[in-house]
């Protein structure tokens, strides 16, 4: 199950995450189960989880703790769920700067991947757009114009030029 933190108001998070029952808020017509109750016994991943609020962090971090989840309007209910999160932004800066719990990063970061950027790993530009196209004939002329490209819109960009070459042939 897969919950972008960063592109959900506030206001809905905590029912995306946690659930809620009919009547919790203006306009909960219905149950909803959240996130974590979706995914119990499988695999949770929270892209952009520094963009989480203090009040969604704090609710995050009982349910990692406590293995429970409120929902909203309704029950505690017990979850089992393998998290996994990303972000764009430094986490350990964000915690400097009083933005992301220190006691929340400590949960999260059980197995930390830093990942470089596209242009610092060139070898994986070729790699990248022979497995999105299909194929393994790229023009050998490709590979030093791609290497010489910035690529500040990352693996976004790259998908982007694949889908241009396919449109272009």
């Amino acid at each position: 199950v897969t919950v972008n933190c960063g592109a959900l108001p506030r206001e809905t998070l905590l029912a995306e995450l946690f659930g809620a029952v009919r009547g919790a808020y203006t306009g909960a017509v219905q149950d909803r189960k959240g996130a974590f109750e979706r995914a119990d016994g499988g695999t949770l991943f929270l892209d952009e989880v520094a963009e989480l609020g203090a009040e969604a962090q704090a609710a995050l971090l009982r349910a990692l703790e406590s293995g429970e989840v409120q929902v909203l309007g309704g029950p505690v209910k017990r979850v089992s769920v393998r998290l996994v999160c990303a972000s764009h932004r430094d986490l350990h800066r964000e915690v400097a700067a009083g933005r992301f719990r220190l006691d929340l990063l400590h949960r999260v970061s059980v197995a930390e991947v830093t990942l470089a950027n596209l242009a610092a790993r060139p070898a994986d530009l070729l790699c990248l757009l022979e497995d999105w196209l299909g194929r393994d004939d790229l023009p050998p002329e490709l590979a030093p114009v791609l290497r010489a490209h910035q690529w500040t819109g990352n693996v976004r960009e790259l998908r982007n030029v694949a889908r241009r070459l396919e449109i272009l042939g």
